[in-house]
């Protein structure tokens, strides 16, 4: 029998940062490893990625990062990682060809990687183990189920799945795999949570084709429609409909039409060459405005409505949207951006185009629903059921669903990051916070630099803004040499606030004076003391509490 643990670095309470650890015998296999968003108060931070640095002293052990498809709340992290932790990676074709596109932006050389290709007929051993893959159907193509056979039993990791299928081979799960794995015996079923709480009504599917349609149809004039890039098959499907209605296409955003490229190019995306068009740079005699015009805006995140933006302010350079246009909004707010979504319908209302906002309850999340994780814990039978991929609310939702199919609720097991669960001969437990997990923030091209005090920083700055106070002092005369000088930055406006800053430079020089009674001059103690007491008096003249920065230069004379 394997000793065996499990435990996540990220994704467990989280929506994103999705990044899972089986150790078998000190064997490691690492499921994804995904990026998640900034909410608005990390001011300038771009993404954050799990704090993988454990894995640092035994990367000799690591078999292998295994993906199961090509969400960026599932690979992203990729780069970052590989740069300290070179070990194979596995994952489909079309997977591995985001991957690579994600590295070369990194600047990385992609012969210096193992990226090797997977398809679900693939089984790679690993001395006692091996792994084997099984289609699931999601919203973005060849997306896989993970497998891990160990002596002790199969631990599955579905990650997103759903069991929605459709005429398209890439969007279907294969439950002749699942039913496979059942036979042989499932130990741990590591399910994703993020719909337990709902329940899905396949008859959207249709209403939703209908609905498109049907603003097709009432268009008067060019169409605009707003998606993200990774959801190839919702993009599929608004395509089969624009070429119904004899409509050309065109895609907008650097970044999406690269993914778009990618899929066409493999065949995962079927638009017909003679429909497909390039537009030109908006000009006297060109407008980009013929009525048989459907323009795709993707991208992520925030991206589609920053887009929408531009287009309703007439500063983009392809689409200037007028009163002529139809918009059709299938981007429902992913979190952290509800409030750049509610600026862009106001400002897309103030157009006068006519804007269709799709209902989120027909914009299908592409996440198993409480009936579709109930069959996948009923076709697996595990031991053991174990939710991953959400916030703590749906991990205990999947908990309620097991126990309504009769497991306890101790063979539910609810993890946090960093807790580990253990499994030997018929025994296990959970340690709680056994590994060290946090969050490395990325800020632009910077990494691992910025932490929580930098963001503390940034948030007093952005609420209250830096004084900046600067003195040229000669230890040996002990005096001050020139001006003392102010200077701030969204703290007060300076031409009606004469009287604050008059005081803020008669307090630095009574703390600069009370310092040249003392034999030496401590240069640390002298910018801590003006930090202190130019603090206080601001905050009793203002009631806010700027950064202070002192900038004290020793001059000799």
């Amino acid at each position: 029998m394997n000793e065996i643990r499990f435990f996540a670095l990220g994704g467990l309470g989280e929506n994103g940062k999705n990044m899972y650890v089986v150790d078998v015998d000190h064997q490691y296999f690492i499921l994804d490893a995904g990026i998640k968003y900034p909410t608005s108060e990390l001011y300038g931070v771009d993404e954050i990625i799990p704090d993988y640095r454990m894995l640092l002293k035994i990367k000799d052990r690591v078999k292998g990062i295994f993906l199961s498809h090509a969400h960026e709340d599932h690979i992203s992290a990729l780069p970052h990682i590989l740069k300290e932790i070179n070990v194979p990676v596995y994952a489909t074709n079309f997977t591995l060809s985001v991957v690579k596109e994600n590295l070369k932006d990194h600047d990385l050389n992609l012969d210096d990687y193992k990226l090797n290709v997977i398809n679900e007929d693939s089984i790679i051993k690993f001395g006692n183990v091996k792994v084997s893959f099984f289609n699931t159907a999601h919203s973005i193509p060849e997306s896989v189920g993970i497998a891990l056979h160990t002596l002790s039993g199969i631990i599955v990791y579905t990650s997103d799945f759903t069991f929605v299928q459709g005429k398209d081979r890439n969007y279907q799960t294969n439950f002749r795999k699942i039913n496979e794995l059942a036979d042989r015996g499932v130990l741990m079923l590591l399910t994703e949570s993020l719909g337990s709480s709902t329940n899905q009504d396949t008859s959207v599917f249709a209403t939703l084709n209908h609905k498109i349609n049907s603003i097709f149809a009432d268009a008067r004039g060019r169409i605009i429609v707003s998606l993200f890039s990774s959801d190839l098959q919702k993009i599929q499907r608004v395509i089969d409909i624009a070429i119904l209605h004899k409509k050309r296409i065109a895609i907008i955003g650097r970044k999406a039409q690269r993914i778009v490229d990618l899929a066409i190019k493999q065949g995962y995306l079927n638009i017909p060459a003679q429909s497909l068009v390039n537009l030109k740079f908006i000009d006297e005699k060109n407008k980009n405005e013929d009525e048989d015009l459907v323009c795709f805006v993707t991208g992520d995140r925030h991206e589609p409505f920053y887009q929408l933006r531009r287009m309703c302010n007439m500063t983009d350079r392809l689409i200037h949207i007028n009163h002529y246009d139809t918009i059709i909004l299938l981007t429902a707010p992913v979190p952290g951006t509800e409030k750049m979504a509610a600026n862009t319908l106001d400002v897309l209302y103030r157009s006068d185009a006519n804007v269709e906002v799709i209902s989120k309850s027909l914009l299908s999340s592409s996440h198993a629903s409480a009936e579709e994780i109930k069959m996948m814990i009923n076709l697996l039978r595990p031991k053991f059921v174990v939710p991953t991929i959400g916030e703590y609310r749906h991990q205990y939702g999947v908990r309620l669903l097991a126990e309504s199919l009769g497991y306890n609720s101790e063979d539910v097991i609810l993890l946090e990051n960093g807790d580990a669960f253990y499994y030997q001969t018929n025994q296990s437990y959970i340690a709680k916070n056994e590994i060290k997990t946090g969050e490395i923030l990325i800020d632009g091209t910077a990494f691992g630099d910025v932490n929580e005090f930098v963001m503390r920083d940034r948030e007093v700055l952005s609420a209250d803004g830096v004084v900046l106070l600067i003195a040229n002092i000669s230890a040996k005369q002990k005096k001050i040499i020139g001006h003392l000088e102010v200077i701030t930055k969204g703290f007060v406006y300076v031409r009606e606030s004469a009287d604050i800053l008059e005081e803020i430079n008669k307090h630095f020089l009574t703390t600069i004076n009370s310092h040249f009674e003392n034999k030496y001059i401590n240069w640390n103690e002298l910018k801590t003391a003006v930090r202190d007491d130019i603090g206080k008096y601001i905050f009793q003249a203002t009631k806010r509490k700027p950064i202070i920065i002192p900038v004290i230069v020793s001059v000799e004379i």
